[in-house]
């Protein structure tokens, strides 16, 4: 372990060399929601593969294509030897493209939903950049030299913007947050109370109004079951065997509940005749308690909500093997189960899939397909059924499915590997600096 006073100095070092906008006189009004009108997608390119047999690198690829002629989409490397490849790869399979644009910002991991930047309007119609902890999703501590630099990413964001920052040492990552872009926010206690123990809901409400604008919050209980901290231990399948998760979040609301416009949410749902399936059985269970909380909620204004239900594919597996990305940081977990990682022999893992999952632009909706060869054929059924929901609910945008099980055994999806950036006001153009050092 790296020593607590090392990492201060780091940290300490960090900040003092960045130097984005302060202003006293500055507050957040409000979030906009993702469905909103939009200036860019920020994406991280991989440097690493979760799964050795699995491209995260074609995952990004395939993002990118489907918003090239949309959207200006900025790509950040962590150094110049990736940008290089970055950049050449991309040249060689789009071409000359004015709205690609690379930036080298230092980042471990690609969830830039994350640790990424949160763009938000201030009382003086410009944007800002609200910056929350970060803890690794509750695998580190902050003050982790690793983490610390995940940390930094926002405020490296910010410095190439020239934007001001809003802080706060509240924990919070962008994808355990939906907001409506009125002032509601949906979120999920498992997450946001694990991560800030010391926190009351009401002191927590406090910073989601401080830095978002929230005027509202709406607390779901817990998450999906394939999102379950990984060292809480082994989960065990249908047929008796045990699974890991890999290195999940412990319920992120992006992977279950969706704002698509203001006042409809897109909810999960098992269907009845998979309730034989331990994993599956309890995740109706917490969504539909879930489903009771936002049945009766309102929003910022005391309307309710419509909610529209969206199928879950099931559980898929997959395994992880010595040498892989995943496998070799879940064997260093302390598992609070009592249960010793089988350190040499390669393990049933679960991927973090959900039709939930997917990003939106302004013309296009990027989805996730779940069926591959060799797979029942009721998964492409269910494939076909979220891509006809996903159309319904943005009826004027194009729906895109891609496959994305080599970002899904990393712990997350394709809405995570991404973070949207709001229109800016008429006053305020975004420019970017050099590329970092």
């Amino acid at each position: 372990m790296k020593s607590i006073f090392t990492s201060f100095i780091f940290a300490f070092l960090i900040i003092s060399c960045l130097s984005p906008q302060t202003n006293d006189d500055l507050f957040v009004v409000n979030q906009p929601a993702e469905f909103e009108t939009q200036d860019a997608i920020w994406l991280i390119w991989p440097s690493t593969n979760h799964k050795e047999s699995e491209s995260v690198e074609k995952v990004t690829l395939s993002i990118i294509e489907a918003l090239i002629g949309d959207i200006d989409i900025v790509v950040t490397c962590k150094n110049k030897e990736l940008l290089n490849h970055a950049n050449e790869t991309l040249k060689n399979r789009f071409g000359e493209q004015a709205r690609l644009k690379l930036l080298e910002i230092p980042s471990f991991e690609i969830w830039v939903r994350d640790m990424g930047p949160i763009f938000v309007e201030t009382n003086k119609n410009t944007l800002a950049i609200a910056d929350f902890n970060f803890n690794s999703w509750g695998y580190a501590d902050t003050l982790d030299i690793d983490t610390k630099t995940e940390e930094m990413y926002d405020v490296r964001v910010a410095e190439h913007l020239n934007l001001p920052v809003i802080s706060s040492s509240m924990i919070s990552e962008g994808g355990n947050r939906e907001v409506n872009g009125k002032g509601t926010l949906i979120t999920t206690e498992s997450v946001e109370g694990n991560r800030n123990p010391n926190m009351t809901k009401k002191e927590m409400e406090g910073e989601y109004k401080r830095l978002l604008g929230v005027k509202k919050t709406i607390w779901l209980k817990q998450g999906l079951v394939e999102d379950n901290h990984t060292f809480l231990g082994p989960i065990k399948t249908l047929d008796g065997s045990k699974a890991y998760t890999v290195v999940a979040t412990n319920g992120h609301i992006d992977e279950f509940a969706r704002f698509v416009n203001d006042s409809t949410i897109l909810l999960a749902q098992i269907d009845s005749t998979e309730f034989d399936d331990p994993i599956a059985f309890e995740n109706h269970k917490r969504i539909e308690e879930n489903y009771q909380i936002l049945s009766t909620s309102t929003d910022q204004d005391g309307k309710p909500f419509t909610i529209i239900r969206m199928p879950l594919p099931g559980t898929i597996f997959s395994t992880m093997s010595p040498g892989d990305y995943v496998y070799e940081y879940i064997k260093t977990l302390d598992y609070r189960d009592g249960s010793t990682f089988p350190n040499g022999d390669t393990v049933k893992v679960i991927a973090a899939l959900s039709y939930l999952n997917f990003i939106i632009s302004d013309k296009v909706v990027v989805g996730q397909t779940c069926w591959r060869e060799g797979m029942p054929n009721e998964l492409k059924l269910k494939d076909k059924k979220a891509a006809q929901i996903l159309q319904s609910v943005f009826p004027n945008r194009k729906v895109t499915m891609i496959d994305a099980l080599a970002v899904n055994l990393g712990g997350g999806g394709i809405h995570c590997i991404s973070m949207y950036q709001p229109t800016f006001p008429d006053n305020q153009t975004m420019k970017f600096k050099s590329l970092a050092k």
